[in-house]
């Protein structure tokens, strides 16, 4: 069982920042993927960004490439989403998710690659 908590949401302008965090508490294993899922209103859930806990290796949408980056710290067991030059567009709730398991570069992006989900936070980016 895994548990992962997202905080760091909130209401913001266009082009300012935020800093979300994703804690993680449970088994997880070197091998895990982090991702980060974004879901609008009337919209499907969509992939924003993820980390390989073990190497760092980043993957990011073509969306938020250059704008977002995603970290991790493993002595807190906690992956980060820095978001900057927001726009109203990036509104959404954003979900923290886990594959315990290697997934291919292919399957990263797929929402069904991950076992373990956290509970959403809002973003809300203002024009």
């Amino acid at each position: 069982q895994v548990d992962l908590v997202e905080s760091g949401g909130g209401l913001v302008q266009a082009g300012d920042s935020l800093r979300l965090s994703c804690a993680a508490s449970g088994r997880t294993f070197s091998s895990s993927v982090m991702g980060w899922f974004r879901q609008a209103p009337g919209k499907e859930r969509e992939f924003v960004a993820a980390i390989r806990w073990n190497s760092g290796i980043t993957y990011y949408s073509d969306t938020v490439k250059g704008r977002f980056t995603i970290s991790r710290d493993a002595s807190k067991n906690t992956v980060y989403l820095q978001m900057d030059s927001l726009k109203p567009e990036d509104t959404a709730v954003y979900y923290c998710a886990v594959d315990r398991s290697y997934s291919r570069p292919q399957d990263v992006p797929k929402s069904r690659t991950y076992d373990y989900w956290g509970q959403g936070t809002q973003v809300t980016v203002s024009s």
